[in-house]
């Protein structure tokens, strides 16, 4: 109708002004055939038009080979309290699909294979990041057999997993919603020295309000989550808006030498095996750890594959139970700083375990004793042992996309994965070889990373930042590593990544 027309901006319909003269046009009488099709139900007529999309699912159903159960069940799970309005639909649903099957308009179909080639077979559902990095805390909590505590304080973009892990009480999950970000922290600490698996969350404001109780957990050495979702800074900066520029206050944003792993996650679905790999390192390492994500990733989203529980990893970390160190005159005592010989971690006890009283605090502590101490060479070989136990942590080896031994390197972290492996995909297809490496492990670095770096020619790392993971592998390696860099709150676009990496080939 020409009123209907108007309403979307056309002076006259489509179907009648020679447009679509290009293609080949199906009209199908939606409205009269799905009231038609409703006549056996007695509704109005108003009603019955309501199901036409119905009609139309079935038809575009057949059309492309789609399974019909799925839509069944999901209507008659829709309209439960409506049986009636449920089966209308339906039937309204099986009559478009059996007017592709009878009507002889429509010389082909089409099928779309199952999408092997890019994703493994399983079970899939959509997921944002932070959710897909709450069911991840969820998980490691249950393969570590600890409660999971969250101490937070809401602030965007990071507030969505306090929300979501509140929900979920029948797993052991607690959460504190604290009245700053100081005390959101404390309250997680606390929980860690009373064994749980315990979690912070916020973003770059919260982080420098949470640094001295971060410094306070690297000196006790317990196990604790520091998840950073990235905004836009300094201050209170872009709220909604998504960059980078955490990574050296990460690595660096405490007093004294307090040496913290930073964990990466690149894509929303990443964040489930990010959170997993966090908790790992803290529960196995008894140290904090940052879980680095930002507000693209935060609220983004894409398929994820539900995991069988029995692919997940063991995370289980056993509580020191008795005396582990004898003294000269045969006595077995508790020592809450004697290190495990493989990660330099120190025994986890829980408070209220008899004969394993000890102290804990800030104030620098004898290697094994745990007694104040502030002997010179003392608090030398504590700080190092320090550096060393996050230096020695185990993570996988860099890999790297090279199918066609190219001399540029694209190395990247984070949430720039996705824009990097479009403009790479775009420069493979006009014949141009680049090579592409993305790294999840921040600190310590995979130590094949030096490796990899010498074997390209030029190195360029987009980041949105203005070059802080650039400074790090230059500083690091000794290499001419270049940035590509931008901080407008957005992300990059593949389009303009393609072009940087094309001059970057030709320099």
């Amino acid at each position: 109708a020409k009123r209907a027309m108007a309403k979307v901006g056309y002076d006259v319909s489509p179907l009648e002004d020679g447009s679509l003269d290009g293609y080949r046009v199906h009209p199908v009488p939606l409205t009269t055939l799905t009231v038609e099709a409703l006549k056996e139900f007695g509704l109005s007529r108003k009603e019955a038009e309501r199901s036409k999309n119905m009609f139309a699912l079935g038809l575009l159903s057949w059309m492309y080979h789609r399974p019909t159960e799925g839509t069944e069940t999901f209507l008659r799970s829709k309209f439960a309290k409506r049986p009636q309005i449920a089966e209308a639909n339906i039937t309204a649903f099986r009559a478009g699909w059996n007017f592709g099957e009878t009507t002889e308009d429509f010389a082909v179909s089409y099928e779309i294979a199952p999408a092997t080639a890019a994703f493994a077979p399983g079970v899939y559902r959509n997921i944002s990041g932070n959710l897909a990095l709450s069911y991840g805390l969820i998980a490691a909590s249950r393969q570590a057999g600890l409660p999971l505590y969250l101490g937070s304080y809401p602030i965007t973009p990071a507030s969505d997993i306090l929300h979501e892990l509140s929900k979920h009480k029948n797993f052991g999950v607690r959460t504190f919603q604290a009245e700053d970000e100081i005390a959101g922290i404390g309250a997680a600490l606390g929980a860690a020295f009373g064994g749980a698996l315990a979690v912070t969350t916020t973003s770059g404001p919260g982080v420098a309000l949470k640094s001295e109780t971060i410094g306070l957990a690297v000196s006790l050495e317990l196990p604790l989550v520091v998840v950073d979702i990235q905004r836009g800074g300094p201050s209170t900066g872009l709220p909604t808006k998504t960059e980078q520029a955490d990574l050296l206050q990460a690595m660096y944003g405490r007093n004294g030498e307090a040496p913290v792993p930073v964990v990466a996650p690149r894509t929303p679905a990443d964040c489930f095996d990010a959170a997993l790999d966090a908790a790992r390192i803290a529960l196995a390492y008894r140290t904090p750890v940052f879980l680095r994500s930002d507000g693209y990733l935060a609220n983004g989203s894409e398929p994820w594959r539900v995991p069988d529980t029995a692919e997940l990893p063991d995370l289980t970390t056993p509580f020191a139970t008795g005396p582990n160190h004898t003294l000269a005159d045969g006595t077995e005592v508790f020592w809450p700083y004697k290190r495990d010989p493989d990660t330099l971690a120190r025994p986890w006890a829980v408070p209220g375990t008899a004969g394993l009283e000890h102290r804990i605090g800030g104030i620098e502590k004898q290697d094994g004793t745990g007694n104040i101490s502030y002997d010179p060479a003392n608090h030398e070989h504590m700080v190092r042992t320090r550096q060393a136990k996050i230096d020695n942590i185990t993570v996988p080896d860099l890999t790297v996309d090279d199918p066609d031994g190219a001399r540029l390197l694209v190395l990247g972290w984070g949430s720039t994965y996705g824009p990097i492996t479009a403009a790479v995909r775009r420069l493979r297809t006009e014949g141009l070889p680049v090579a592409q490496a993305h790294l999840r492990h921040l600190n310590p670095f995979p130590q094949n990373l030096g490796t990899v770096l010498a074997a390209y020619d030029r190195i360029v790392i987009p980041e949105m930042n203005l070059g802080q993971l650039t400074s790090l592998i230059r500083a690091r390696y000794l290499v001419d590593a270049r940035a590509h860099t931008q901080v407008n709150g957005m992300p990059f676009k593949a389009e303009q990544l393609a072009t940087v990496l094309k001059e970057a080939l030709h320099d």
